[in-house]
């Protein structure tokens, strides 16, 4: 239940954060150390979808209960992946419902036999809803399919002469108006057309909904006393840069705690001890974006060590958190990442490609990357939802600024606007900002994409929200993506910054480019003159079928797209002098999407193909990147021309 006006959360939120109650529990990425270990489970499960016509059957007969192949014929399904597209089943491919998973892990020894070990299972992403059982025994639920969730199993596995143990996962991708993203279910009633209890998942969002284990899952060990989490924020006074840090401990009240700041060579920079301090970094190397500085992505290491007493003697845990000094602060007119102007142009993604559908693959992302500092692009948004933490680690690394967004997309019912769905968004963006909060790329949380902010609940709805996340983060700026007239929109009046989705001469005007400079000018200024808050052109773009060319340029030809965002990019060019701060094209990729006469084969927006290879629209906009960074003037601006001629992305 929510209590209380959002204000108060603005108003409490960061002394919540500050003294850490405002997100209980860490959600820690599991990394090896001198003392943890982690075995994943990728690879080959077994799978079985419920085709049951209530899709109950798998526990009416607690399939959980005894290995699944005893209960009937069973799949090899690779994890992670998407189950959509791995066979040849097309009931499978559109399956709403149950499904089941299931693997033998085998365990070593130490793990089952030292009770001074604790065993953790997590699991990356399950979407939707899933239950996991181990050895028949229920051990965690988890609603979301966009970001981890874990268990401790010690107890479990550590009960008897185990050898292995017997995880099952059982996963229903059912949306409903209260679920992120949302959907309803329709039933078709007319048993002249349709099969007894037919029905389909109707969804209000313009990707397809993949389903399974998408993100690895994993065994990972600590000791019994362990660091549980770890909060950094950063800040610099003039040269010196500052890291504040607070370390939770779980498993016992007695220890000690070191902190190490370590930079990229090993040296140690600063060091403390306790589980809360600051950290001063004379002279600090910031963490500035591709293509903002020489150098890049500047990467400390923090090194955490807990000593515990425990009645079985002394105990140690280690953790090393990356860690980028950086500032992030919003004016009127301009983004400044450390003091300085900052203009995104970059892309919106999906986690999508053929067969895994949005399973994660690494030499996928890898490629995805690559092909991101070709283009000169120095951002994205997480359109529409959480990405993989690998994702982010990425993006850490290579000095690619983020636009974390919810799942919140498709929220276009009045039921979806219910105190049952804010309670849930709510929840959501406490474990997505609890999982990303200490990413130097992250720079801002989004909480929804195209939402109908001009329902009337749609005022209170984004007000709680937005001051909610700002209290669990204060020292990021907050956004959702709009559609909606300026006038109109209910949720514009909390935001940091404004975000403009519009599609001109592709919605509506069709074919006809000669508007869209009057209109997309029209579309800056009223947001402006009406909030006077910066503004990135969030998603604009055209579908284009890969080898159709016409001149004059007609619509889904190479030429159209390019003739499109040339003229938007007239316009952007004007107002980024002024008020805008960032131009994200729709789409990096072409992706898939729910089957209609509005889209062959998906969704053809992608300037490179759903195989990662350009269109005509990738070298113009290419061109452009390396232009914008190029024209960008600070005091290194010599330094990092001689460095953009030497780097092998340049034109």
């Amino acid at each position: 239940m929510l209590r209380g006006p959002a204000a108060v959360w603005a108003a409490l939120g960061p002394l919540l954060w500050a003294c850490g109650l405002a997100l209980r529990g860490g959600m820690l990425y599991p990394r090896e150390s001198p003392s943890r270990e982690r075995k994943e489970l990728n690879g080959l499960w077994s799978f079985r979808a419920d085709f049951s016509e209530n899709r109950r059957q798998g526990f009416e007969q607690q399939w959980y209960r005894t290995p699944l192949r005893e209960s009937g014929p069973t799949l090899d399904m690779p994890v992670p992946s998407s189950f959509n597209d791995v066979g040849q089943d097309r009931q499978l491919r559109s399956f709403v419902g149950w499904v089941w998973y299931e693997r033998e892990a085998t365990l070593p020894q130490r793990w089952t036999q030292d009770l001074g070990t604790r065993v953790v299972l997590r699991i990356g992403s399950a979407h939707y809803y899933a239950i996991v059982w181990v050895n028949g025994v229920h051990v965690a639920e988890h609603e979301g399919g966009h970001l981890p969730f874990e268990a401790d199993i010690s107890k479990l596995v550590q009960s008897g002469p185990l050898a292995s143990c017997r995880i099952t996962i059982a996963i229903n991708n059912t949306l409903t108006p209260h679920t992120l993203p949302p959907g309803t279910i329709l039933y078709q009633t007319d048993t002249s057309k349709y099969p007894k209890g037919y029905f389909v998942q109707n969804i209000n969002f313009d990707f397809f909904n993949y389903a399974g284990l998408h993100r690895p899952v994993l065994l990972y060990t600590t000791p019994t006393t362990y660091i549980d989490d770890i909060t950094v924020s950063t800040s610099v006074d003039q040269d010196t840069g500052l890291v504040d840090y607070q370390i939770f401990v779980e498993g016992g009240e007695h220890f000690q705690l070191e902190v190490r700041l370590l930079d990229e060579e090993g040296k140690v920079v600063a060091q403390g001890t306790g589980g809360r301090g600051q950290l001063q970094v004379p002279n600090a190397h910031l963490w500035w974006p591709y293509l903002m500085h020489e150098h890049p992505a500047y990467l400390y290491s923090l090194e955490v060590r807990l000593t515990a007493q425990t009645a079985a003697g002394s105990v140690s845990d280690f953790y090393t958190l990356p860690v980028g000094i950086r500032t992030v602060a919003v004016t009127e007119h301009q983004f400044l990442i450390n003091g300085k102007p900052f203009y995104f142009h970059g892309v919106n993604k999906h986690e999508d490609a053929d067969i895994r559908g949005k399973g994660f693959d690494w030499p996928l992302l890898v490629k995805d990357f690559n092909l991101l500092r070709w283009l000169g692009a120095n951002a994205f948004r997480t359109s529409h939802y959480p990405y993989a933490e690998e994702v982010m680690q990425l993006c850490d690394r290579y000095g690619i600024v983020v636009i974390d967004e919810s799942p919140g997309v498709g929220i276009v019912l009045v039921e979806s606007y219910s105190n049952v769905s804010l309670q849930h968004h709510l929840e959501v963006m406490e474990e997505l900002v609890r999982r990303d909060k200490n990413h130097p790329a992250v720079v801002m949380w989004s909480v929804a994409n195209e939402p109908t902010s001009f329902l009337k609940p749609a005022g209170y709805y984004f007000k709680t929200l937005i001051a909610h996340t700002k209290a669990l983060d204060p020292s990021r700026p907050v956004t959702f993506v709009t559609n909606s007239n300026y006038e109109a929109d209910l949720g514009a009046p909390y935001v940091d910054v404004i975000c403009v989705n519009s599609y001109y001469s592709w919605y509506h005007d069709y074919g006809h480019m000669e508007v869209i400079q009057l209109q997309l000018a029209t579309q800056f200024e009223n947001w402006y003159r009406t909030y006077q808050k910066p503004i990135i052109q969030s998603e604009y773009g055209a579908d284009t079928i890969a080898g159709f060319h016409q001149d004059p340029p007609l619509m889904f030809s190479e030429e159209y797209q390019k003739g499109l965002l040339e003229q938007y990019h007239l316009v952007l060019d004007q107002k980024r002098k002024e008020y805008v701060v960032g131009e994200l094209i729709w789409n990096f990729a072409d992706f898939m999407t729910n089957q209609s006469p509005q889209r062959v084969m998906g969704n053809k927006k992608g300037i490179f193909t759903r195989q990662r290879q350009p269109k005509g629209a990738a070298f113009l906009l290419r061109e452009r990147y390396w232009k914008l960074a190029n024209e960008t003037t600070y005091p290194w601006s010599a330094v990092k021309s001689q460095c953009l001629e030497n780097n092998p992305f340049t034109l």
